[in-house]
């Protein structure tokens, strides 16, 4: 009886921390066109390394670092052929929820490079993001901050801004769901947002629609994205989504793994 409940006992620790994890990485393909201008066809990899062994608990698995709490590294690499250039950027990063406190810390620095198919044209900057937030109650983020980047091109002509940011993210229940709702604006010459909200049917399936936009006036890059996403085990995930707008069409795929 005694050998019984131990082999149970350690059945038991093992089943329950088969989900935990404490990296994961991500690559991601995405098209998205605007008529009679330009197609971008982009490929980027991510990849996040937690401080801790993420604890899932009976949180949706796409939510679970964030219902954790879980300070990570962060690193992307993103390569983008715009039809008439191309782009790629580096990226690193920190979130840090300060332990035994409800405040939250996220930075991030980038390098950007982007080489016109003619005229030889070259621009090489820098991009940044610094955030301070508070999680008033669970599964609420309210973050306020800074967006800037600063470079120049072989053309001489140097761009440069600083600009304030505020984001919510928010992931409750509804009646035998779980729901996600985010928003981000950005305060530039112009204001630009996202708005996003997920229904999860289940703990691993979620589906859900977005909108970009901005109040230019003439703004023709408005665009919705459905999108959905499922874990066929913890460890795996696929994602894919659709966009559409008044001239704005698109769709992107991505595959994850965590370990």
């Amino acid at each position: 009886m005694l050998k019984k409940f131990v082999l149970l006992s350690a059945l038991a620790t093992i089943m329950g921390t088969t989900h935990a994890y404490q990296a994961e990485v991500t690559a991601t393909y995405d098209k998205f066109e605007v008529n009679d201008w330009y197609a971008d066809k982009a490929i980027a990899i991510d990849g996040t390394y937690y401080l801790k062994s993420v604890d899932i608990k009976n949180s949706p698995l796409n939510e679970a670092s964030f219902l954790d709490r879980a300070s990570n590294f962060n690193a992307a690499i993103f390569h983008s052929d715009l039809g008439y250039g191309e782009t790629t950027e580096y990226d690193v990063g920190v979130e840090y929820f300060v332990p035994n406190s409800n405040f939250y810390l996220n930075g991030k620095v980038g390098y950007q490079r982007f080489k016109a198919d003619s005229d030889n044209y070259l621009y090489t900057g820098s991009v940044f993001i610094a955030e301070v937030g508070y999680l008033p109650v669970t599964g609420l983020l309210i973050a306020a901050g800074l967006e800037g980047y600063n470079g120049s091109s072989n053309y001489g002509n140097d761009t440069n801004a600083i600009d304030p940011t505020l984001r919510a993210k928010y992931v409750t229940t509804a009646g035998k769901f779980d729901v996600n709702f985010e928003g981000n604006l950005l305060f530039s010459h112009n204001t630009f947002y996202d708005l996003a909200a997920d229904l999860y049917l289940d703990k691993t399936l979620s589906i859900g629609v977005a909108y970009s936009g901005s109040d230019m006036s003439n703004d023709d890059e408005d665009f919705f994205t459905i999108r959905a996403k499922k874990f066929f085990t913890p460890q795996i995930s696929v994602e894919a989504n659709a966009k559409f707008g008044d001239k704005v069409d698109g769709y992107g795929a991505s595959v994850g793994y965590r370990f």
